[in-house]
């Protein structure tokens, strides 16, 4: 059975105003979340299923969604504000919903197979969803053996300002022992720095792998999910700000030996639009890619 794709779309209709991370990067008009898709598809997964919100669903799907038919199964779910387990209820004056893990737990009377979970406006490479189809087209499904793309931290830094990057730290063989989060990340000489705290600044090697939130679960993280969830909302669900991230999970279950998780090295860059000024680099890239045969022109020409 082939993996699926699950791509992490409810923040769209907010982050940039209306689908503007679905605006064109590529040569034929495309989006960085085509080429997840077209990547996603000769990597092996044979389904995508993209998590959204019901208030741009309509708008979604004509803009998005529609230029896969024909070319791989689509499907969708809904990150809502009221899909709680009882006898919890949606704070008043609480204003978005949890945060990833909320997002990936919506998924879970749709996903059925090992699946893969992506960001829809970063651009993973084609090695990365090459790796992760190969790892989840064999691993046990009834297992809590997960994995997750390890970028080269020189690869996802920005020139226009610092960025928030997962430092992992690795086992000898191979698998994540933790990951730590830092959120003001910059180049400095041939190092980074972490500038969160001016007095105590952080030096870390460029050739760190870090996580870009391009993981591979088996369907078994949706228990653990339901469980972890409950005890959440029991504990900060009233909190107005709370938020329940999917590496909060797999570092839970790791620390408590119930879960492993495979890092898949990769040398591919990673891309995003962390700021305005990052899309014409973005684009540039990209038809670099093209340009040298990675890409077709017209990516979803059918």
């Amino acid at each position: 059975m082939k993996p699926t794709l699950v791509v992490l779309a409810a923040g769209m209709g907010s982050r940039y105003g209306g689908l503007k991370q679905v605006d064109p990067v590529g040569p034929s008009g495309e989006a960085i979340l085509d080429y997840s898709v077209f990547d996603a598809i000769r990597g092996g997964f044979g389904k995508v299923v993209f998590i959204i919100r019901h208030d741009f669903e309509e708008e979604f799907k004509e803009k998005v969604g529609k230029k896969y038919e024909g070319l791989v199964d689509i499907d969708y779910c809904y990150q809502d504000f009221n899909d709680l387990p009882a006898p919890f209820t949606f704070p008043e004056g609480r204003t978005k919903p949890w945060g990833t893990a909320h997002a990936v737990r919506a998924a879970r009377d749709i996903v059925k197979t090992p699946f893969a979970v992506i960001n829809a406006d970063d651009f993973y490479g084609r090695d990365a969803m090459a790796k992760l189809g190969e790892y989840l087209s064999s691993v046990d499904p009834d297992s809590l053996h997960f994995s997750m793309v390890g970028y080269k931290l020189s690869l996802t830094l920005s020139e226009n300002g610092s960025v928030a990057r997962g430092i992992c730290d690795i086992a000898e063989d191979g698998t994540l022992k933790s990951v730590t989060e830092m959120t003001k990340l910059v180049k400095a000489g041939d190092m980074a720095e972490n500038q969160e705290d001016p007095e105590h600044l952080v030096k870390v090697a460029l050739d760190s792998r870090v996580s870009m939130n391009c993981w591979g679960f088996t369907p078994k993280l949706f228990t653990e999910l339901e469980d972890r969830f409950v005890k959440f909302l029991a504990a900060r669900g009233t909190e107005m700000k709370s938020e329940w991230y999917i590496p909060f999970v797999v570092d839970e279950l790791i620390k408590e030996g119930k879960a492993d998780c495979k890092v898949l090295p990769t040398e591919s860059s990673w891309f995003g639009v962390t700021y305005r000024e990052d899309k014409p680099y973005v684009m540039a890239e990209i038809k670099k890619l093209v340009d040298a045969g990675e890409y077709p022109s017209n990516l979803l020409a059918k």
